[in-house]
């Protein structure tokens, strides 16, 4: 039996969502894991969501971004892509970027998808089953 209680089990994340233009989603993959999902983070115990998403997108990518301009979509949950018997609580926003993100830190692949050829990708499951969707897919 696992002794870990029951609500210890969810992991608290911000994460963003980023398209270009033509409407890809930026998605990344960090060091040792397989599935692709949004850049971002886990949620310190003193930050807001919004600044572990500053922090975080600037870790991962090199990104600075406007909070001003980050619209918060809301809080979802889904499965965690590699933590087994984990939820992740991700409060996701809609971010622009005006500069081009290079993967550093953890981030060991990322990938600008097109949302309707993600068949055959490894995702994350909020990124599958809800990212995908609120995207227009």
């Amino acid at each position: 039996m696992n002794s870990i209680p029951r609500e210890s089990r969810k992991i608290r994340i911000a994460a963003a969502i980023i398209a270009d233009a033509s409407g890809r989603l930026l998605l990344v993959r960090k060091r040792g894991t397989s599935a692709f999902m949004q850049p971002g983070g886990k949620i310190e115990a003193h930050e807001q969501p919004l600044d572990t998403l500053e922090r975080e997108l600037n870790e991962e990518l090199g990104l600075v971004i406007d909070p001003a301009t980050a619209s918060p979509l809301g809080l979802f949950s889904a499965q965690a892509a590699n933590e087994p018997d984990y939820t992740v609580e991700a409060e996701l926003f809609m971010v622009s970027i005006e500069s081009q993100p290079v993967p550093a830190a953890e981030i060991e692949e990322m990938i600008w998808l097109e949302p309707t050829a993600a068949n055959g990708l490894d995702l994350a499951p909020l990124t599958r089953d809800l990212v995908l969707r609120l995207s227009g897919r």
